[in-house]
């Protein structure tokens, strides 16, 4: 069969170890044909790339590209770097363009600002910068909001309200301070008005166009709605889908708000498969996140006035809730993302995971979401279950949450955070995500060097995060090709540039393996099944 088009005179690096390099490239109907050995036709393309360097399309194991491009469209944005002062100031003037009553929605104030947002006084502020409008805005963790009066009111909360499971409406004096953790938000995000159905598709085709500026042609979305999934059936249905996605369905939600979740959700969720959306997977959130202590762990936080010296956090679920929902999904043809920072929750997922196998399940894919701590007895059984590691978000270098992790947890503990090496070395399938919008940009290649290097990419930060967790340049390009396209189970289409696969596949601007700037690499163009999605 002749080659609809040909890449000659190209660097390419396939993640095959069977045949990891080659200086041409085939694609007939979508797929790669060839390596090398190439049949061309009369009516072949051919393009001579001049030397330049071809990967497989990059794979985001965990990301909420929805979310993201609702953020991108039609909310206020704002990095971790903003003060109080400078996000009032974004308030005042986004709040100059609204009607008197409209929402101002948007994030994302960053995790070391929850002490200086727990009193009453900054949400006055906030009030004041937004001149009484509702105001919700998340921070750069996405479980917890910062909340102005008026949405506080609209959403029901006061002083006698109190705190719902698996949530805390921090509290100064008697008064709600405006700092929602977790489930406490969600009261918040069920009156914040709704987007339509066409709202819902532009901010998904939008959040794609995105990611193919980084290369990404398959990605998992970690959490979705019904508004999410059809979104993505419809943009496929027109031949407007161009990646491979992945769904993660709700089980339970402590922060989206959304509705159905659990099994109402499940029961429909097939409805929305197409040939490039695959709702495979479930996802149960475990836990919270360590800087507001709603991580689950095995030793105690650092004592502090309000939970004391003994208190470890909690997870969401009983371990028998648990093991029922994995064996659940199971039975239903359906694998499971569980969310889990802290080394309790990691402890009890993979327990769960040991009785869902001993039952006869063993083609459902299991995924630790995060897991940046893991009790070093448990490190060997990601394989022993295979169960993926889904480290995400960036957390393994120097950053804005680290340091937010660093107050709460003893130094001991603190720096021992996402342990990549020894997960590889014990034979764990690694598979990298962004957590986009968590993290500000879907960049894989800020996320490859710090792999590599555990130092802040961009030298922001000094210092480096366990070093001894590194990984070599090669190991991190898998993580995020082949070893997310194994996570999630796209590896029959996609994450190797092998003949049959998908012809999904980046032009670079440099060779990763030969520059001393591996964050700065940029793609040139993205092609996704064959054609062309992105071109700088």
């Amino acid at each position: 069969m002749a080659a609809d088009l040909v890449l000659t005179n190209a660097v390419v690096y396939t993640v095959d170890s069977a045949r990891p390099w080659a200086s041409s490239l085939a694609v007939a109907d979508g797929k790669i044909a060839a390596l090398e050995d190439v049949e061309r036709g009369p009516k072949t393309e051919v393009l001579d790339l001049g030397g330049a360097f071809v990967m497989p399309g990059l794979v985001d194991v965990h990301n909420h590209h929805a979310m993201a491009g609702r953020a991108e469209l039609f909310e206020l944005t704002f990095g971790a770097d903003a003060g109080l002062g400078d996000i009032l100031d974004l308030v005042r003037a986004r709040a100059a363009s609204l009607g008197p009553d409209e929402w101002l929605t948007g994030g994302a104030w960053a995790s070391t600002l929850v002490s200086t947002l727990s009193e009453s006084a900054a949400r006055r502020a906030l009030d004041d910068a937004a001149g009484g409008r509702p105001v919700s805005l998340s921070d750069d963790s996405r479980h917890n909001r910062w909340v102005s009066s008026r949405a506080l009111e609209l959403a029901g909360i006061t002083a006698a309200t109190p705190d719902p499971p698996g949530g805390v409406i921090v509290r100064d004096g008697a008064e709600p301070s405006g700092l929602l953790l977790e489930a406490a938000g969600v009261a918040v995000e069920r009156v914040t008005g709704t987007l339509t159905a066409d709202q819902h598709r532009r901010a998904s085709q939008r959040a794609i166009e995105i990611l193919h500026g980084f290369g990404v042609t398959a990605f998992q979305d970690a959490g979705v709605s019904t508004d999410i999934l059809g979104a993505l059936k419809s943009l496929d249905e027109a031949g407007e889908l161009a990646a491979w996605v992945v769904s993660s369905l709700l089980v339970n939600d402590p922060i989206f708000g959304f509705d159905p979740v659990g099994a109402p959700l499940l029961a429909v969720a097939q409805d929305y498969r197409t040939e490039h959306h695959r709702p495979d997977f479930v996802k149960i959130f475990l836990d919270g996140v360590p800087p507001t202590r709603t991580a689950a762990f095995l030793e105690p936080y650092l004592p502090d006035d309000v939970h004391g010296a003994c208190f470890h956090g909690s997870t969401t679920m009983a371990p028998d809730e648990l093991t029922d929902w994995l064996l659940r999904a199971a039975s239903a043809g359906l694998s499971a993302k569980v969310h889990c920072t802290g080394d309790a929750s990691v402890r009890q997922f993979l327990d769960a995971v040991a009785k869902v196998r001993a039952a006869g399940f063993t083609q459902a894919r299991f995924q630790v979401a995060h897991g940046q701590f893991v009790h070093p007895d448990d490190l060997p059984r990601f394989a022993g279950l295979g169960v993926a590691a889904d480290i995400s978000p960036f957390l393994w270098v120097p950053g804005v949450i680290p340091s937010a992790i660093a107050e709460v947890l003893p130094a001991s503990r603190a720096s021992r955070m996402q342990p990549n090496r020894t997960l590889l070395d014990t034979g764990a399938l690694v598979a990298g995500g962004s957590d986009w919008p968590v993290s500000e940009s879907p960049n894989a290649w800020e996320g490859i060097a710090g792999l590599v290097t555990r130092e802040d990419p961009h030298g922001r930060r000094p210092g480096a995060l366990w070093p001894e967790q590194a990984i070599t340049l090669a190991e991190a390009i898998e993580v995020f090709t082949l070893g997310g396209a194994r996570a999630c189970g796209l590896d029959d289409v996609t994450g190797a540039l092998t003949p049959g696969r998908s012809a999904d596949f980046v032009v670079l601007d440099r060779d990763p393996f030969r520059t001393q700037d591996v964050a700065g690499t940029r793609v040139v163009e993205t092609w996704f099944a064959g054609r062309r999605v992105f071109q700088r």
